[in-house]
């Protein structure tokens, strides 16, 4: 509760044309107990069970109604996306998205989370690749397909940049090939604590084996990282394939692939510093983004929606 505690205290952001919904109230396990007329002992077991059953988890105990009050004080926040759009030649009207989020905590209890690796990694990598894709064009090899760039914002908050651009797109969904989904790329997590030679792959397999063989190939012909797939398991209890931008695109049955490299003892910290970035392993994922992006906007064929897992 104490590490909730200052983001429980933060102002909750949501869009202006869409409902609030109610607010999330955090209790203890003793008032849960109370409540659910049970005890702390069976709760915590059923809490078990939440993670290992996940969407399949039935209940078993009646819900309690509760009533309270809360002053809300509204006031607008002004963000926005950023595009930038490297325009394609035979196939100009098809687009690959890629996006990192450029937001981050702000300061809390007076002290500046810099967000070093969540997510500036995700974003000076998106900024590398805008050169890499701008330059190609002006010697006269661009892509086939356009390329928009999309640092968004608010993901922090809610997948918020990328939920509104899913919901308002500037370009059609229906001729969105793919969104490549860069967030935290530059550190170690403790499974990987030797080797930084990995990066983990979330959801490539899930909408498209078109998308999932590309990636592949790409990263066979190209930098050999080894590529996890754990966290893209269904029973993953992170849940990450819902925690990043990319899921909006996935809900939109847009094929995605989220790149990232694990959480890390600075993770959502004031630690998370720029000094702390493994900038070679960032290097050679953004090289494989990059080839991945390539093959899909320069390939004959757009890749074929074939999966439905969502």
């Amino acid at each position: 509760m104490n590490q909730l505690k200052s983001h429980i205290a933060q102002p909750y952001l949501s869009f202006s044309h869409k409902s609030r919904g109610g607010s999330a109230l955090f209790i203890s396990t003793k008032l849960a107990a109370e409540l659910l007329k049970t005890t702390e002992e069976k709760l915590l077991a059923q809490k078990e069970e939440i993670a290992k059953e996940g969407n399949n988890y039935k209940p078993s105990f009646k819900p309690a109604k509760l009533v309270y009050k809360a002053e809300v004080i509204e006031s607008a926040v002004e963000t926005e996306n950023v595009l930038g759009l490297i325009e394609g030649t035979d196939k100009k009207d098809e687009v690959v998205i890629l996006t990192a989020h450029y937001d981050h905590l702000g300061i809390e209890n007076g002290k500046i989370h810099y967000g070093a690796d969540d997510d500036g990694s995700g974003t000076a990598a998106l900024l590398e690749m805008a050169e890499a894709f701008a330059l190609a064009k002006k010697n006269g090899q661009g892509p086939r397909r356009s390329i928009l760039i999309m640092p968004v914002t608010a993901e922090e908050k809610g997948l918020m940049g990328s939920e509104f651009y899913t919901d308002h797109p500037v370009f059609p969904l229906n001729k969105t090939v793919a969104n490549l989904n860069v967030d935290m790329i530059g550190r170690l997590d403790e499974e990987h604590a030797n080797n930084e030679n990995y990066v983990y792959i979330i959801g490539s397999d899930r909408l498209s084996s078109d998308l999932h063989t590309i990636n592949e190939n790409a990263n066979k012909n190209g930098v050999q990282l080894e590529l996890d797939y754990k966290f893209n398991r269904f029973d993953d209890p992170n849940r990450f394939y819902y925690r990043s931008d990319h899921y909006n695109f996935a809900k939109n049955n847009i094929p995605v692939i989220f790149y990232f490299s694990g959480v890390h003892k600075d993770y959502h910290q004031p630690t998370d510093t720029v000094d702390k970035i493994l900038f070679d392993k960032a290097a050679k994922i953004t090289k494989l983004i990059f080839a991945t992006a390539w093959e899909l906007a320069n390939r004959e064929e757009t890749i074929k929606v074939d999966g439905g897992k969502k």
